[in-house]
């Protein structure tokens, strides 16, 4: 007999106590999802999506692409009189900005860098208006998914999930305020550099060209003990929610790559009665959350839809050159934040649940070890 999986196999879904499953493209009526167990009674309004797609949006600095959405929230189903229910959240947000006409002339052409020549490899048949589902307009629903998760991890467990720009380029933060992240276009945490930022973007608009970036994200107040040893790895779980993000191209833990240079000596996060004293880790060993500050920091490819004239086939494999007009960003990166703060508030929605359900009833294992949330700076 062939083997029978036990669990539905859905590319558009994620997360399995906590399931999200989006639908729409970038130029269709209208983009979606499907919140499938949120415990019932959390207070949920249009309104409290607003905040967060208007961090996430276009249009809103001439750094990004100029496309203007309302991105207005309808609540379909899920929530009464202002509270979930326990069945499922439908949540849908109408495309009104839409030209699908710049894509007329690169309709039949596969633009290097994108998904046009994977999606007609593997359907037969793909949208070219802005890319269809490949499009990063669709990480709009997954922004409105994170606001309730991230709405249910701060009531019930005090968790706060946010994020910064790490680097666009070669350009590094010169220094750290949290307070400055949310101040400036960039989610940049080093004020006075925004003025360098400005000047960079905009010299590299004017060439046509474009650049990646990178992107930290941090839960502040996770528990120990989310995660499943081996196969239900917390860290596995964020890694795959990230790479699943249009143009995220590398994710880290921690210390991640740089740990290659370190002696274990220095590496390990050493433990004394007042808490960890380092954070290489961020946060997670053996896959499960040790209560400190969890980091993960994701790589963003430079926008590969230019005008400046590059070589590509079209569908008749003939070798052409195309040039990508329209609306686009010149560094995704910048207004990626956000969605990187919903995916990690998702996964972490989704682990405490499975935790609370295997493990819920297990108390304070030992008395003398204290909480150890660490002695290190939030930001990693």
């Amino acid at each position: 007999m062939p083997a029978v999986c036990s669990e539905p196999f859905v590319s558009n879904s994620f997360g399995r106590l906590l399931r999200v499953t989006t639908f729409g493209e970038s130029h269709g009526p209208a983009i979606g999802c499907v919140i499938d167990g949120c415990p019932p009674g959390l207070a949920i309004a249009e309104q409290d999506f607003t905040r967060d797609l208007e961090r996430r949006a276009t249009g809103r600095s001439r750094h990004t692409s100029q496309r203007r959405e309302s991105d207005a929230v309808e609540i379909l189903s899920g929530v009464y009189e202002g509270r979930s229910t326990g069945t499922p959240i439908a949540l849908l947000i109408r495309n009104t900005d839409a030209r699908s006409k710049d894509y007329a002339d690169i309709a039949r052409q596969f633009r290097p860098g994108h998904a046009d020549y994977a999606y007609w490899q593997k359907y037969g048949i793909r949208d070219p208006r802005g890319g269809g589902r490949s499009s990063a307009r669709e990480t709009t629903m997954r922004v409105a998914a994170g606001v309730i998760a991230k709405k249910w991890l701060d009531e019930r467990y005090g968790v706060r999930v946010r994020g910064h720009l790490a680097r666009i380029g070669e350009i590094r933060p010169g220094g750290f305020d949290w307070d400055a992240v949310e101040r400036n276009p960039f989610f940049w945490p080093h004020a006075p550099q925004v003025a360098e930022l400005e000047t960079y973007m905009d010299a590299l608009r004017k060439s046509g060209d474009s650049i990646g970036a990178q992107v930290t994200v941090v839960a502040d107040g996770a528990p120990p003990g989310w995660g499943e040893p081996v196969y239900g790895k917390l860290d596995a779980e964020l890694a795959a929610a990230m790479m699943s993000i249009n143009a995220v191209k590398g994710v880290e833990i921690g210390a991640g790559f740089a740990a290659v240079g370190q002696l274990g000596s220095a590496h390990r996060d050493e433990m004394t009665r007042a808490g960890f004293l380092s954070n290489h880790a961020g946060g997670i060993l053996g896959g499960i959350s040790t209560g400190q500050p969890l980091v993960c920091s994701v790589a963003f490819k430079p926008t590969s839809s230019l005008r400046l004239p590059g070589r590509t086939l079209d569908v008749d494999g003939d070798e052409v050159d195309v040039v990508t007009t329209g609306r686009h960003d010149p560094c995704v990166g910048i207004r990626a934040t956000p969605i990187c703060e919903a995916m990690m508030a998702l996964v972490l929605m989704d682990m405490a649940m499975r935790h609370r359900a295997q493990c819920g009833d297990v108390g304070e294992i030992s008395p003398r070890i204290p909480p150890m949330a660490g002695r290190i700076d939030a930001k990693g």
